[in-house]
């Protein structure tokens, strides 16, 4: 039996076909871009929404302990309505008999604990310095932003004060510090508040530094508060005189980016003076300005004020660097990846005697 002849495709035919395949990869392609869109879209309102409601400008899961020692979390203050959240971080070998120093670490607004984490890569120089870090967590009810409220009333600055100086004692009684080696830093707000916490608090630590800080004691509300972070209010001198009574304060570091739009770098020499002028006896001299850089990081500027042969002042001047955490991890809000690491820089300053390890 012959076999049946097939009937001859036609050019329409072919090219039907050929138009029905390019429409369905085209309708494949555009499926696909519009779903990644969605999905894109889903992420940048997750990302928004979680800002919006921790207050957070780069929100950070909690840290977990990726090497030796170990992240806890708590809440300590001065009572059920006047409590702050915590994350401290303890390196191996801390114990009763081997003890350690205490950093504080103060975030910005639109920072909390574990971003201010991040940023400052607090568990590297924890490790590498054997120190534990505590960071206290600015509550959304006692700010919206998370600031710390270091341009209040006397009375609400006190308050915050006194609520920060009961958590500090609580984990030291809880761990292992050294109460002599007790440390406080803080970034923009936080910076302010660390300075606050030391006039108010001066004989519980050993040294202090201030980040990009507005001068403290120079605003009892927000409209001051602005205008000090302009360079346009000054400190009450007479008042805290009145309060030191003679006393010394501990020694200050104060890093600032020349290239700050949000808080004048005026305010850093405002707080330096401000340290200057509280001293009991004559004021020192400023030593010669070294500019210094490390490999391809911004360079800066630094100045310090010298009592005897301890360094009671030292200021720093970043190049280029704006509203930012100098040295901090990248992919954070207000961090500077490119400027020197700044948590080194002060603990080169809190503990001269000893070297500070390179972080990673």
């Amino acid at each position: 039996m012959g076999r049946k002849r097939s009937k001859p495709v036609s050019i329409w035919t072919a090219l039907s076909d050929a138009t029905t395949r390019s429409a369905t990869r085209l309708q494949r392609a555009v499926a696909r871009s519009m779903v990644n869109a969605a999905v894109e879209q889903a992420n940048a309102a997750s990302r928004a929404a979680r800002k919006a409601l921790t207050g957070v400008a780069s929100p950070t899961a909690t840290p977990t302990s990726r090497g030796s020692g170990r992240w806890e979390s708590g809440q300590g203050g001065l009572g059920p309505a006047l409590m702050r959240r915590y994350l401290v971080f303890v390196p191996a070998g801390v114990t009763p008999s081997r003890p350690a120093p205490l950093l504080l670490l103060l975030h910005g607004c639109k920072q909390d604990a574990a971003s201010f984490a991040a940023t400052t890569r607090a568990a590297a120089l924890a490790r590498a310095e054997r120190c534990i870090v505590l960071l206290p967590e600015q509550s959304l009810h006692a700010n919206p932003y998370r600031c710390w409220n270091w341009f209040r009333s006397d009375t609400q600055v006190a308050g915050e004060s006194a609520i920060l100086m009961a958590l500090t004692e609580q984990v030291s009684r809880r761990y292992p510090v050294r109460r002599e080696r007790r440390y406080v830093m803080g970034l923009s707000a936080g910076a302010s508040m660390a300075l606050t916490l030391v006039l108010q608090f001066p004989e519980r630590f050993a040294a202090v530094g201030a980040h990009s800080g507005a001068v403290p004691h120079s605003a009892s509300n927000a409209l001051q508060g602005r205008l000090a972070m302009r360079g346009d209010r000054e400190p009450d001198l007479a008042s805290l005189r009145l309060r030191l009574a003679g006393g010394r304060l501990p020694p200050l570091i104060v890093l600032h980016g020349d290239d700050d739009a949000v808080v004048s770098i005026d305010n850093a020499a405002a707080t330096t003076q401000l340290w200057l002028d509280l001293l009991p006896g004559e004021m020192p001299q400023p030593g010669p300005t070294r500019t210094l850089q490390r490999g391809a990081r911004r360079a800066f500027a630094q100045t310090d004020w010298m009592l005897g042969s301890t360094c009671h002042v030292r200021q720093i001047r970043i190049a280029g660097l704006g509203h930012a955490w100098s040295g901090g991890a990248a992919r954070q809000a207000f961090s500077d990846p490119g400027g020197p690491d700044a948590l080194t820089l002060a603990w080169r300053f809190f503990a001269p005697g000893v070297k500070a390890a390179r972080r990673r």
